[in-house]
């Protein structure tokens, strides 16, 4: 237990402490942000500090932060080690710069962002992969959700109706104004998340029914998968994750002061590190073994929510965990397939003002989902499949975000090795990525002995790049 709680006084530091740090780098002022110099009344919207806190931490989580930490308990207490240090250094640094550097760009995408600081060569491929990892989240959380209404819901709906249902309410999410449906219901399903995480903390810790083990690093997966690279892809939301930069935009466009972006992009992060950690707890207290976790895992992650909420909490917390993998995945879905939306107007500059130009982007964007969905659905070991290459990509666009992020402050003057804060996570994450897809069976799959030095070896080079185009600006910067 002291580990647990160890971790969550480190989170708050982190917090104030880290994040003072990071917005030092970046250099806050008060110049108009989007939202009041380009308030459109659809997408660049002013809104309160609060609700785009909620948005934000809705947007990011949904039910990333519960099924990830219940799959990376699966490693053992190790996991709330990458939680913490992976979200102070890693996922709310990246958050909050994907934000900010958006919001200094009229809300632009990280696309926009990436050929803007790297190079034009990066553009296209930054589009074609933020669509395609947009597309897919969309559809990992049409099926999921409608899996679980199916089982649940007393009214002889086939799961195939439901993903339809849901696949509606994205197309109307995804093209009414931001102010009307998102920011008036999302803050009470950003609520709801936070009291459902805490509630199951209090019932493990004060009930007395279940041991909390303390940290070791021990590998403790039935399965016998590394800890490195497996548990830093598998534990995304709660740590770090490329989605997020893509979710970050839209609230970019909704702050009033740049003052707002600590507490609405780090700190959402942190929260969500939060969510996670209690969620990673639940799964290595419940279960008396990560055996026996794993093996419920097999039954699907909503299972074990559902599971571990009624055991805790009873009917209230049964109730509880229905809406919670229900709510939040949908909550992340709509708003996948509305960061995709802007993203291809962007590329074409398509006025979101029109109603005819947000149709012609939608439409076939949500064609594709279904296409995708029928495909999870239907196809042996389809959503699996869909979720294996989702997580990798997540990953990757983190990594790539990192770098953009190190190469925005050395243009921006950031001599002083302020671009460290992104640049070391960045190589991290590229030694991350690169090992798992070379291991991973749905990747190369070679052997580790192979995929750790090409790993490490590809964080190596591009830090060295990295080194050197910071110190041509720095001396060009003297001259």
């Amino acid at each position: 237990m002291i580990s647990f709680f160890v971790a969550l006084a480190v989170l708050v530091i982190g917090y104030v402490v880290y994040g003072r740090i990071t917005e030092k780098v970046f250099h806050i002022d008060d110049r108009k942000t989007p939202a009041v110099a380009l308030n459109d009344g659809v997408d660049h919207v002013p809104m309160k500090t609060w609700k785009n806190f909620l948005i934000q931490l809705l947007n990011i989580a949904g039910t990333g932060p519960i099924f990830g930490a219940l799959m990376g308990a699966c490693f053992g207490p190790v996991v709330f080690g990458w939680i913490v240090l992976g979200s102070i250094l890693g996922g709310a640094v990246h958050d909050y710069m994907s934000g900010m550097m958006s919001e200094r760009n009229d809300g632009e995408s990280i696309a926009n962002l990436s050929g803007r600081y790297i190079g034009k060569w990066l553009l296209w491929i930054m589009r074609i992969f933020s669509v395609v990892l947009l597309v897919l989240c969309g559809t990992v959380f049409v099926t999921s959700p409608a899996e679980l209404l199916n089982e649940i819901v007393p009214l002889n709906i086939s799961s195939a109706v439901w993903c339809v249902i849901i696949l509606i309410y994205y197309f109307i999410a995804t093209l009414v104004p931001i102010d009307k449906l998102i920011g008036r219901i999302y803050p009470a399903f950003g609520v709801l998340l936070i009291v459902m995480a805490l509630a199951i903390m209090g019932g493990i810790i004060f009930s007395g029914d279940y041991t909390i083990p303390e940290f070791t690093f021990d590998n403790l997966h039935p399965a016998g998968r590394p800890i490195w690279p497996y548990m830093f892809v598998t534990v995304a939301c709660g740590a770090i994750s490329g989605f997020h930069s893509t979710q970050s935009p839209m609230v970019a466009k909704c702050i009033k002061t740049e003052k707002e972006g600590k507490s609405v992009f780090y700190g959402a992060m942190i929260c969500e590190a939060v969510i996670a950690l209690i969620w990673a707890l639940a799964g290595v207290s419940f279960y008396e073994t990560t055996n026996m976790l794993y093996d419920a895992l097999g039954d699907g992650a909503s299972s074990v929510v559902y599971t571990i909420s009624k055991g805790v909490l009873g009917k209230a917390g049964a109730v509880l965990a229905v809406v919670g993998v229900v709510v939040c995945p949908i909550t992340s879905g709509d708003t996948a397939f509305r960061s995709a939306r802007l993203i291809i107007s962007e590329t074409f500059h398509l006025d979101q003002k029109k109603m005819k130009n947000r149709l012609l982007i939608s439409v076939p964007l949500l064609l594709i989902g279904g296409f995708l969905t029928v495909f999870a659905v239907n196809a042996p070991n389809g959503f699996d499949l869909i979720w294996r290459y989702f997580s990798w990509s997540n990953q990757t666009l983190a990594m790539i975000t990192l770098w953009v992020a190190s190469a925005y402050l050395i243009k921006e003057g950031k001599y002083k090795f302020g671009s460290l804060i992104t640049a070391f996570p960045a190589a991290f994450m590229t030694a991350v990525c690169v090992t798992y897809i070379i291991m991973a069976k749905e990747g190369i799959g070679l052997d580790a002995s192979i995929a750790y030095p090409i790993g490490i070896a590809s964080a190596v080079i591009l830090f060295i790049i990295y080194v050197v185009m910071f110190y041509r600006l720095r001396l060009r910067k003297i001259k």
